[in-house]
Parts: C-alpha cells; sequence; structure tokens
C-alpha cells in the first residue's frame, strides 16, 4: 500500500484541467472523485491509509447511509464494469446508466446493477459523472475516439478504463474535450459474479494518470476495497504482459496438466492437483526461484526425454510448451545455482534436439539440488535434507 497522502480536496488547485467542483456539485473533479479520503467513515466500513471507506462486504456500511457523490455509468457491461460499479456504490456513488449488447451482459448488469437502466454508450455519458469505459482492449481506442468525436464527452467528466495494456494516453482524444483521464486496470479475474466485489478487497490495481490527478485515481481504488499500484505510461505493456503470463497462461497449463492426468487414468485431476499447484504457488511467491522443484531443477536428463517421448505419443499439442517452460526453468534454475553445470549440459541437449536423443545417459550423481527439499529450502526453510523421503511425489 502506498504511504499516507493528504486528500486531494486539501491540495490547491494547480491542475490544468480547470477549476474543480466539489463532489456534491454535478460535475466531478480530482478533488471530487476522493471526497471521502478526508471524511469519516461509516460504522461498519474499513478505513482506508487515506481515510476513504473501503467496500464492506458484509454490507454493514449501506451506500444509503451516505451522501451520494458521483453518478457513476458504464460501458461495456462485462464481468468487469457492473463489479466495480457495485463496488463504488457500496463507496456512496451511485450507478445511473449502463450499456450492454448481449443478453450475458444484461444479465449481469441486472444482478450486479439492479434498477440501473441500459441505454446506449453516449447517453451513459449524459447522465454521468464517472464514466467506466469496460471494453476490450481493442476496442477501446475506437470507442474513445467515437465519444469524442460526437461530442459525447463532457468537460470535467472522469473518464476511467480498466485496460491493462494501455495507460492514460488512449483517452487522449477525450482530454482534448476536457475529460479527467484515469487507468485503473484491477489484476484479479473476474466471474461476472457477485463473489468478484468481495474479491475486490485487497486486490491491486494498476493505476496510471496525469500526475495532477494521481490522487484521485488511488482514492477512487481505495474506495472500491483496492490498492493502488502506480505504473507508469510506458511501461503499461510490459506491466499486462506479466500478468498475462502470470494469470492467463497458469489457467492454460492446469488445463493441459489435468487433461493428461485423465489421460493416465487419474479420476479426480482437480482433487490431486489443487494442493500441490496451491503449495507451489505459495512457494513461488514466498520464495522465488528457490522455490523450482522437479526433474529440470534437478537436471533429470533422462526422466525429460521420457516426458517428451510420452508426450509426443498422447498429446503432441503439449510438447511445444513442454520444451519451452523447461528451457524457460532450465535458464531459472542454472542462474539460482539449483541446476548444476554438470547436470545442465546433458539437460539441454535433450531440450535442444527436441527430447528425441532418448536417455540422455545416467547422471553422473544421484545428489538433488544443493538446497535439497521440494520447495528448494534447505532445512532452514522447513525442508528435508537432501534425499529425505518427503521428496517422494511432492512435485511435478
Amino acid at each position: 500500500m502506498n504511504a499516507h497522502h493528504p486528500s486531494p480536496a486539501d491540495e490547491p488547485d494547480k491542475s490544468p484541467y480547470g477549476p474543480v467542483p466539489s463532489a456534491s456539485a454535478p460535475r466531478p473533479s480530482a478533488s471530487g472523485a476522493s471526497a471521502s479520503a478526508s471524511g469519516s467513515s461509516t460504522s461498519g466500513s474499513s478505513t482506508s491509509a487515506t481515510g476513504s471507506a473501503a467496500p464492506d462486504p458484509s454490507g454493514a456500511a449501506r451506500a444509503e447511509d451516505r451522501p451520494a457523490r458521483l453518478a457513476v455509468g458504464v460501458v461495456g457491461t462485462g464481468r468487469v464494469g457492473p463489479a466495480l460499479a457495485a463496488a463504488l456504490r457500496l463507496a456512496g456513488h451511485r450507478p445511473v446508466a449502463a450499456s450492454g449488447v448481449s443478453d450475458a451482459s444484461r444479465r449481469r448488469a441486472a444482478e450486479l446493477l439492479p434498477d440501473v437502466p441500459l441505454v446506449d454508450p453516449a447517453e451513459v455519458l449524459a447522465r454521468s459523472d464517472l464514466v467506466l469505459l469496460t471494453v476490450p482492449d481493442d476496442a477501446l481506442p475506437d470507442l474513445v475516439s467515437g465519444l469524442a468525436r460526437t461530442g459525447a464527452v463532457r468537460p470535467g467528466q472522469l473518464l476511467v478504463h480498466t485496460s491493462g495494456r494501455f495507460g492514460a494516453g488512449v483517452l487522449r482524444p477525450a482530454l482534448r474535450a476536457g475529460a479527467l483521464p484515469l487507468a485503473l486496470h484491477p489484476a484479479m479475474a473476474f466471474t461476472g459474479t457477485p463473489v468478484d466485489v468481495q474479491r475486490l478487497v485487497g486486490c491491486s490495481f494498476g493505476v496510471t494518470a496525469p500526475e495532477e490527478l494521481r490522487l484521485a485515481a488511488e482514492a477512487l481504488v481505495i474506495e472500491m476495497g483496492g490498492e493502488p499500484e502506480w505504473v507508469a505510461e510506458e511501461s503499461r505493456p510490459l506491466y499486462h504482459a506479466a500478468l498475462a503470463i502470470g494469470a492467463n497462461h497458469l489457467v492454460t497449463l492446469v488445463n493441459q496438466a489435468m487433461d493428461l492426468l485423465r489421460a493416465s487414468g487419474v479420476q479426480a485431476p482437480d482433487r490431486m492437483l489443487g494442493p500441490l499447484l496451491g503449495a507451489a504457488l505459495d512457494n513461488a511467491l514466498r520464495s522465488g526461484d528457490s522455490a523450482l522443484t522437479g526433474p529440470v531443477a534437478r537436471g533429470d536428463a533422462d526422466t525429460v526425454a521420457a516426458h517428451v517421448t510420452e508426450l509426443r505419443k498422447h498429446a503432441p499439442q503439449t510438447v511445444a510448451g513442454y520444451l519451452a517452460m523447461a528451457r524457460a526453468t532450465a535458464d531459472r534454475a542454472l542462474a539460482h545455482g539449483l541446476l548444476k553445470p554438470g547436470l545442465a549440459e546433458a539437460l539441454l541437449d535433450v531440450l535442444a534436439t527436441d527430447g528425441d536423443a532418448g536417455t540422455a545417459g545416467k547422471r553422473k550423481d544421484d545428489d538433488g539440488p544443493e538446497d535439497g527439499g521440494p520447495d528448494g529450502g534447505g532445512p532452514e526453510d522447513g525442508g528435508p535434507e537432501d534425499g529425505g523421503p518427503e521428496d517422494k511425489g511432492t512435485d511435478s
């Protein structure tokens, strides 16, 4: 969490975006968006470092107990927009309009934003002080340009998009029309159900905005229960690639593993993988590369070659991914001192020939990784000594 900042309401008005009315005025502003940052929270709600009330999943802090501040609109009622608007409602704002095309998006809006009318995007902007643009990344530039070109954007209107790829720059056409541009990307996988509102509590948001609006952007994230993490404009694509590798690719890997377990005769692959993957994720987040385990980190070239042979027989579509991840794992294990150079040579020979070399010869020694146990840690980390019984069957 960022250190305590003074409320934007306490800052002198030095913004190039013009005079800023208060949150209770019909137009929004950098200070208006975070009006609660300097106010007190109602009973039952948690209070952030800046003093704004985070959403209370229990419902103890009711929206009707607070004065409504900003009228909130949603353009694109996919999985993200309705959840964010519902969280803002818990913080005392007032969802007033939404737009959605598909039947699924309309159902989500009805469930998470009951009594909020569905209208076209231009009408959403006409009714709203704060507009959430929650459309697919590739659709965002054309949407912003179209709204600005048709005069739908009002001066002083807070325009927020949730794309991970783009920063505030994609909103430049709206900025020229007088809008206040914010990029707030929640680093979370959404389900499109009410549980998402609860999961926003503690969720990190990638925040990008003009420096003059930084405090307002961070305050809005805090009001939704999130943790703001500042991302520079030029770093947004790299930031988004990192999240795609960590989350999207993880889903592919998990489902590939479950498919292979089913093919091997395992009746409940999800039950088998759950504890293993949960422990692996926890170890990786806690210990970094020290958490590497398995045949690649140990330098078991024969085992890796056998894997590739079986995958070619039963699931050839997985071979390329297996080899790519094995090479990346070997590089990290070598750099971190887990994989011994002598063993790495035979292993990399197998990976370089796509595993067709068959057995790579007997191992030169039977020691595991120098650090010992299955979690890559020695006894001081709670892992067993080298070669202990705990090593059996604990990693993939």
